[in-house]
């Protein structure tokens, strides 16, 4: 399956100052199966290493940083061939169970430049933030990976040539039907599936929403039992209160995140740090209030205030027990949780695209879904799940700030007007991807 993140792999192994990497992102995203890829592709030979319960290749860096002698022992003793700096990748996979191989990127940067090593683990994002564990900062490039975007699922599905014909009409003509029809059943099918690569293969094979299913137990499973393997008891029960909570958390009509509705009577200080543990295992993104929408909005952000989505839309499917007949044949019963699904999906899409989110929200009520300062340009983004795409907030919020332009993002076609001095795109959700073509187009970059 086609990744974009094999293309910032390649530009990393080009860069003149290139350091080791760490690569994070959500356990079963595909961060391994990416990085032998990769090796396969631009590598003579791939060095892998998992320290995933290795005790033996713990021990090769417990003595000292000394890099030479750590890759002589991994080659002669562990690996039993040569590894050859510019011909041989090395990935460290499942790092975060060896703190020392962490700790040795640093030396690796200084001593031995010019090797390729890729470290990587399910688990990273947490280790990272452990205390006791000796950071290389200014060491190592990174990069985040995430669960497969829609451009990604649809082209995995052999849709291809509707991503590639979209790319090439023009920002502001209409799609054709030729498009919009496969288009927005390859959507409803993205909302059941989700991006996970698995639940994606096992789909592209046998296109079985019940064979998918199974694949997406088996991951929220997973996901629960790494609570109690790699957190105290006590933060595994909090963990799993907070990732029970999260279905109910996301369908609230004011859907900010209350700590008292993990636990009745829970005060954020009690759950704040298992929260934390969600985030940093990348199976949960906080989406934080910016009231005054003044850039830079991360310096405008409010830690205190924020909302909870999942990591892949089809496991929040799945986890909040939507059933697949209900995303495809919709129902009367099922709007309200369709536009809590719909966000959730834009969230990721923006993630995939490496783009910065916040929301806007007044005393008043009126709301903006998503706001980015991406590229220095302020832009507003109304999330709608249907194609009523009548937005009264974006109205209020383009008349106040005057942004250069803003996004309604619904099942409706490509059109565009003023509001104010305000441009606003309608871009269909199926098209969301486009958008920093939209945004370098309105910017004349």
């Amino acid at each position: 399956m086609k990744r974009k993140t094999l293309g910032k792999l390649l530009k990393w192994k080009e860069k003149k100052n290139r350091k080791p990497l760490l690569m994070t992102g959500v356990r079963q995203c595909g961060k391994t199966y990416i990085i032998k890829e990769f090796g396969k592709l631009e590598f003579e030979d791939t060095a892998y290493f998992n320290f995933d319960g290795n005790t033996g290749l713990k021990s090769v860096f417990d003595f000292d940083f000394n890099v030479n002698r750590i890759m002589d022992e991994l080659a002669n003793v562990v690996l039993g061939r040569k590894i050859v700096p510019g011909k041989t990748l090395v990935v460290f996979d499942e790092i975060q169970d060896c703190p020392r191989a962490i700790q040795s990127l640093k030396y690796f940067c200084e001593n031995m430049p010019e090797l390729h090593i890729v470290a990587a683990g399910s688990l990273l994002g947490v280790a990272l933030r452990k205390e006791g564990i000796s950071f290389p900062v200014g060491k190592v490039d990174r990069i985040e990976m995430f669960p497969m975007s829609f451009e990604e699922f649809v082209v995995a599905d052999g849709g291809e040539k509707y991503i590639e014909g979209i790319k090439k009409l023009e920002l502001e003509r209409e799609i054709p039907e030729l498009y919009t029809v496969p288009l927005e059943k390859y959507l409803k099918n993205y909302y059941i599936v989700g991006g996970m690569p698995e639940a994606v293969q096992t789909w592209v094979d046998t296109h079985d929403y019940k064979e998918v299913e199974k694949v997406q137990d088996r991951i929220l499973k997973d996901y629960a039992d790494d609570f109690g393997k790699h957190t105290t008891p006590d933060t595994a029960t909090k963990v799993r209160l907070i990732w029970d909570s999260i279905p109910s958390q996301i369908a609230r009509d004011n859907n900010k995140f209350i700590f008292s509705h993990v636990k009745q009577g829970a005060r954020a200080k009690d759950l704040e740090d298992a929260l934390e543990w969600i985030v940093n295992a990348g199976i949960v993104h906080k989406l934080k209030l910016v009231s005054v929408p003044e850039l830079p909005l991360s310096g405008e952000a409010d830690n205190t205030y924020f909302k909870v989505y999942m990591s892949d839309v089809g496991l929040l499917r799945r986890k909040s027990n939507v059933n697949y007949r209900t995303i495809l044949q919709g129902d009367a019963a099922y709007i309200h949780f369709k536009g809590a699904l719909t966000e959730n999906y834009i969230m990721i899409q923006l993630k995939c695209m490496g783009i910065e989110s916040y929301f806007w929200r007044t005393k008043a009520d009126a709301e903006i879904d998503f706001i980015t300062d991406y590229e220095g340009t302020l832009l507003p983004i109304e999330v709608k799940s249907a194609d009523n795409t009548k937005a009264k907030s974006l109205h209020l919020f383009c008349n106040r700030y005057q942004p250069k332009m803003a996004i309604k993002t619904s099942l409706k076609n490509v059109g565009d007007n003023m509001d104010a001095d305000t441009h606003v795109w309608s871009i269909p959700l199926y098209a969301v991807f486009r958008l920093k073509e939209y945004v370098a187009h309105e910017m004349g970059w």
